[in-house]
């Protein structure tokens, strides 16, 4: 890795060689713990390399090196099916979680989200990682929806 490397932010679908690693992440993040094959997320992952449109998947790196990775995808709960898109799989390395690589991925979730026309954009977070949101600008509009918190950005 390069020391003065920036920070890059960039569509998956342009930097194809993260994909394993985004579908190893998100699966270990949340879907292993229910029994869900890896394969599951790698497919989830794989349509975000193929269409322009949505699902579509961002990733951070720097000099080569995998920090984090966002989502935008049409649903992400259940229960609100009529709220598109969502911010969804917001994933940071633990080493590297606390220097604003978080907040560049939403942001730049929602931005791109903004100027491809969807108006406002939803997310859901667990009470402890919801004040992350507030604190970068997203309202809470609901609580206690599966036990998740449901934030708006609005352009």
């Amino acid at each position: 890795m390069s020391a003065g490397a920036p920070l890059a932010i960039t569509e998956l679908r342009t930097a194809a060689a993260f994909a394993e690693t985004v579908s190893d992440r998100i699966w270990r993040a949340w879907w292993q713990e229910d029994g869900f094959p890896l394969s599951h997320i790698a497919d989830r992952v794989a349509a975000s390399l193929t269409t322009t449109g949505l699902p579509l998947s961002l990733v951070a790196h720097r000099g080569g090196r995998f920090l984090g990775t966002a989502s935008l995808i049409p649903s992400d709960l259940d229960a609100r099916p009529q709220l598109s898109p969502w911010v969804a799989a917001v994933w940071v390395e633990p080493d590297h979680r606390n220097t604003g690589i978080g907040t560049a991925l939403v942001q730049a979730a929602a931005d791109l989200a903004f100027a491809r026309g969807f108006g406002p954009v939803y997310l859901c977070a667990t009470p402890a990682n919801s004040g992350f949101y507030q604190r970068i600008g997203w309202t809470l509009i609901e609580s206690g929806v599966g036990g998740l918190n449901v934030f708006r950005r609005a352009p």
